[in-house]
């Protein structure tokens, strides 16, 4: 899931999960959202800062879609350089991406 994701995503981006300003992270469950910020020692301030799922619906098939243009639409609100949007996808499997505003 998305503890696996967001590490692989910021060894290839050459990154620490202090360089992200904003995390977009999936959640479809409360507890899986805190085992995500405890596991990898994120900054609770920095994850869903404007609301997630739980607060605003996970409507099916457009989580994706949500989540990224919630992140790119912060980058560039609050002048941020570094956002990341995670996904747990069921089954243990997830998935991360970064997103850098130029």
């Amino acid at each position: 899931g998305p503890i696996e994701a967001i590490p692989a995503a910021l060894r290839y981006a050459n990154l620490k999960h202090e360089d992200i300003s904003w995390f977009e992270l999936n959640e479809a469950f409360a507890a899986q959202s805190l085992a995500v910020i405890n596991t990898l020692g994120l900054d609770a301030s920095k994850v869903n800062p404007m609301g997630g799922a739980i607060a605003l619906g996970h409507p099916l098939g457009a989580t994706g879609a949500i989540r990224a243009a919630t992140v790119i639409h912060a980058l560039r609100r609050h002048n941020l350089k570094y956002g990341m949007v995670t996904m747990c996808v069921g089954t243990g499997q997830g998935a991360a991406g970064i997103f850098e505003r130029v």
